[in-house]
């Protein structure tokens, strides 16, 4: 079964009844790959000695086990505004492996444009690492520190953001904030609420 296109522009979900589905969120990096959902953060650093394929059959390992059992995806999409970044074709590799893998399997994912996600998470599309970490103290109660403080403080927002559009909110945000939904490529929402 093929999962059919993005809706680019979908509204949120009104508030929904019943259990709220495990949305996962990945900041997938070659370096330190931050995951989170609702409940729970982690982050997946590969050895330094780790390069080329087996970097990324250790990454696609590890990911996909965070991942196998989610309703919902929620992948940052590129940053195209940071210069000067080694290992850009491999980890565009990344990110289609991991969409891949997603799509085998079934498994709704979404896309979220970095400033997207900034600006729904911290009210500011060119928040900075220390202002996401702040807005998860303030507005969501999380504090996130140690060495994959800021991977997992975008993954749990990517997590967050994807509660929010299926009517799951973790926390209240402005009327501002939540226009950041309309610039994701969401999935078809029966593909997540009925799983």
């Amino acid at each position: 079964m093929t999962l059919p296109l993005f809706e680019a522009e979908a509204p949120a979900a009104p508030a929904a009844a019943g259990p709220r589905p495990l949305v996962i969120g990945g900041d997938l990096s070659l370096r330190c790959t931050g995951i989170g959902s609702a409940e729970w953060t982690d982050y997946i650093k590969p050895k330094a000695t780790l390069r080329g394929h087996p970097r990324l059959a250790f990454l696609m390992q590890e990911i996909g086990s965070y991942l196998k059992s989610a309703d919902l995806v929620v992948l940052e999409g590129p940053s195209f505004g940071h210069a000067g970044q080694g290992g850009h074709e491999e980890l565009a590799g990344l990110r289609v492996m991991v969409q891949h893998w997603l799509w085998r399997r079934e498994i709704p994912y979404a896309i979220v444009p970095p400033s997207s996600l900034k600006l729904f998470f911290a009210g500011y599309g060119k928040a900075s690492k220390a202002q996401m970490r702040a807005a998860a103290e303030q507005t969501f109660g999380r504090t996130f520190q140690g060495p994959g403080a800021n991977d997992e403080c975008d993954g749990f927002a990517l997590a967050a953001i994807g509660c929010e559009w299926l009517g799951f909110p973790l926390a209240e945000v402005s009327p501002v904030q939540r226009e950041a939904l309309a610039g994701v490529q969401w999935p078809d929402r029966e593909a997540v609420t009925r799983s």
